[in-house]
């Protein structure tokens, strides 16, 4: 158990916490542009190591395969 724990840990806290999930650096280099209708647009986040989003969904998984629940389909079947 302890390896576990140190393992974890470690590779816990080798990244940095920043507004978009979990990365090598504070501060996330974003792509910041303006399209040709004149949209601003800023794309972040693409040297995450684990996004927040991806946290919350790999989370959801485990509890639904621990409590034993399927997953229900999305939207019409038909």
């Amino acid at each position: 158990m302890k390896p576990i724990l140190l393992i974890f840990s470690t590779l816990l806290l080798t990244g940095c916490m920043n507004k978009h999930g979990i990365s090598a650096k504070y501060y996330s280099d974003c792509k910041e542009y303006y399209d040709l209708q004149g949209y601003y647009h800023k794309e972040c986040g693409e040297d995450d190591i684990v996004t927040y989003k991806a946290i919350g969904e790999t989370g959801g998984k485990v509890i639904d395969v621990w409590t034993g629940r399927e997953e229900k389909p999305k939207g019409n079947v038909w």
